[in-house]
């Protein structure tokens, strides 16, 4: 159940109760696509740093190990030793990604596996069995996410068919809470609303899909090539359409800005790949914007990545030192920087909401922005 405590503007401050504990919101989602956080991250780190959900991915875990594999050992939370909750993805974005490895029929999707080309076969119903062995704590509905570019004629189409596959979703997973062999009969299941850059088709969309009373929202297919200005402009447009009671989630964004501005216009929920991808390459985030430790300028700079700052890395380790390790590819200085970069964003997620409640948003936003701008120093 989703509680909304208090509003600032826009931007909400809410609680959604799970069988695998409380979700404070706004919140930012680890990503662990294999159950894993890329960067030798493990739960007990994520656990010190602030992490309140891990979000992996049905389509990988599908292929590997196998979903069938997880549920003999107990479902995803017992797999990979975590016991807060989990969200995830439904496959749908794979139907994107992998778009030469697939074929899209009304039952559902026709893929080749990226890591062997054996055939597989993803619809509404199957995902949700995937979901469900998995046993996560919040199921995504099955759904295609078209190009931000596709014509309008394609993407009403495609729209149109994501939201029969919804109705197919939940009447799929109401049946497998029901099952006395299910792991979590409890499992949350959130729509996706698309539509590409046409705000009349995601308006439409979003009108249809919270007629049926799921437990959660998710503003779908951007960040996929369009500009940060329709990227907001599209939110703008979806998150009136749904119900304020109901937590919405902007799916794979973003930069702490996109967050910052998506949180001003009433989302809850973000997950992105940035802190963990772009740490395994160097580039740290901090309030004085973003670092990259392979500059030569941090040769001999003794101080932490970011001064104050709580995380593992800089309670311990220079800015020399990390650069050093990224040098010589230890994985040691990956780790350190993936650690921090997901530390900054829990933390900066706990600040927003400590905003929110105290009705300072907007100076909050001003100020974490203008502190973006600074030189990298």
């Amino acid at each position: 159940m989703y509680q909304l405590i208090t509003r600032d503007g826009n931007a909400k401050r809410g609680r959604l109760q799970t069988v695998h504990g409380v979700i404070e919101t706004p919140v930012f989602m680890n990503v662990g696509t294999v159950a894993a956080i890329k960067g030798a991250v493990s739960t007990m780190d994520l656990k010190e740093i602030g992490t309140q959900v891990e979000l992996s991915n049905t389509y990988h875990l599908h292929v590997r190990p196998g979903d069938e594999i997880v549920k003999k050992l107990g479902g995803l939370h017992k797999f990979m030793v975590w016991d807060r909750p989990i969200l995830t993805d439904s496959g749908g974005f794979q139907v994107f990604s992998l778009a030469s490895l697939r074929k899209i029929k009304e039952e559902g999707v026709y893929f080749q596996s990226h890591i062997d080309g054996r055939k597989i076969f993803m619809g509404p119903e199957e995902s949700m069995r995937i979901q469900s062995n998995l046993a996560s704590t919040i199921a995504m509905a099955f759904d295609e996410c078209p190009s931000s570019v596709a014509e309008r004629s394609y993407v009403e189409a495609s729209v149109a068919r994501t939201t029969r596959w919804l109705v197919r979703c939940k009447r799929e997973l109401e049946r497998l809470n029901r099952l006395p062999d299910t792991i979590n009969q409890r499992q949350l299941l959130f729509g996706i609303n698309q539509g590409a850059i046409y705000a009349d088709i995601r308006r439409e969309h979003a009108k249809k899909i919270r007629e049926l009373d799921l437990d959660g929202y998710a503003i779908g297919g951007l960040a996929v090539g369009e500009s940060h200005e329709e990227m907001y402009r599209i939110i703008e447009t979806v998150v009136p359409e749904l119900p304020l009671e109901k937590p919405v989630y902007l799916m794979g964004v973003g930069t702490p800005a996109n967050i910052l501005e998506a949180v001003e216009r009433g989302v809850d929920f973000f997950d992105c790949v940035y802190p963990s991808r772009n740490g395994r390459h160097g580039h740290v985030y901090t309030n004085q914007g973003k670092r990259n430790l392979f500059n030569a300028k941090y040769e001999l700079d003794d101080r932490p990545i970011e001064e104050g700052c709580q995380c593992p890395a800089c309670r311990h380790y220079s800015r020399a030192y990390i650069r050093h390790l990224l040098k010589a590819k230890e994985m040691l200085g990956m780790r350190l920087c993936v650690l921090h970069n997901l530390y900054y964003y829990n933390t900066m997620m706990k600040e927003i909401r400590e905003a929110i409640e105290a009705g300072e948003y907007q100076s909050y936003k001003k100020a974490k922005l203008a502190g973006y701008e600074k030189p990298d120093s």
